[in-house]
């Protein structure tokens, strides 16, 4: 039940009471229908995630995560402040005016990059305020964390959130099936955190210069450019 909350044709919401992602991942183990998005509103973070039935190989499939981002970006974007930046790491991050504010996740049902995955997961979590220090935006004693509520967006409501993350996700789903993946890269090149700069991951640093066309990292060390191909972001299936 998503207990009155609107989505848009073909997604589905229900109100969850544990993790948003692993219960995605249990109601699509278990087979439900693709557009299911599963919410947790309870606490001082939400939790939402969806469920994807992808029909391409996993390489091309997690292209979700970046899509969700975008989604999400363009729902904030619209319902924030103005002056409320909202940009995204490659890795899944989120941030609000610089400072990181909650990720994104990824689970698949398989890991083969070559295999077409009977589901797809991705889900954020996203701070509303900060549980362990109230004050922290105040006495910037945390200046690189941040939550939603410490940023100007106290009139912007989880649940108007949720709905718009839908239709701004639903629209890039569509843009991507039908035009293929250059606008989604073009959206998305506008919105990442800390291309051109010095970055560490995976336990690896250079400068991140790009993406390839599966939003794979690519990562300038030296006169060697490395990939980092974006399915090592994937999770453990619950």
């Amino acid at each position: 039940m998503s207990e009155g909350l609107s989505f848009p044709p073909l997604m589905s919401g229900e109100a969850v009471t544990d993790d948003a992602l692993r219960a995605a991942c249990t109601r699509a183990a278990r087979g439900c229908d693709a557009g299911l998005i599963t919410y947790r509103l309870d606490g001082a973070e939400m939790q939402c995630a969806l469920v994807f039935a992808p029909e391409v190989p996993l390489a091309q499939a997690v292209a979700m995560l970046p899509l969700c981002g975008v989604g999400f970006q363009n729902a904030l974007g619209a319902l924030a402040p103005p002056e409320v930046a909202v940009q995204l790491e490659w890795g899944g991050g989120i941030r609000l005016s610089g400072a990181a504010c909650g990720a994104f996740r990824m689970v698949a049902s398989t890991t083969d990059p070559d295999a077409i995955p009977d589901w797809l997961v991705v889900g954020f979590t996203l701070p509303l305020y900060p549980a362990e220090d109230p004050d922290m935006a105040e006495t910037g004693l945390n200046p690189d964390q941040t939550a939603l509520f410490a940023e100007g967006c106290a009139e912007v409501q989880p649940p108007a959130l949720i709905e718009s993350w839908a239709r701004h996700t639903l629209h890039w789903i569509n843009r991507w099936e039908d035009l293929g993946p250059a606008s989604l890269h073009s959206e998305w090149r506008g919105l990442v955190f800390d291309i051109d700069h010095e970055v560490s991951i995976q336990g690896q640093t250079g400068s991140f210069i790009g993406v390839d066309e599966h939003f794979g990292m690519l990562l300038l060390s030296g006169d060697t450019t490395h990939l980092i191909p974006l399915t090592t972001l994937l999770e453990p299936a619950p």
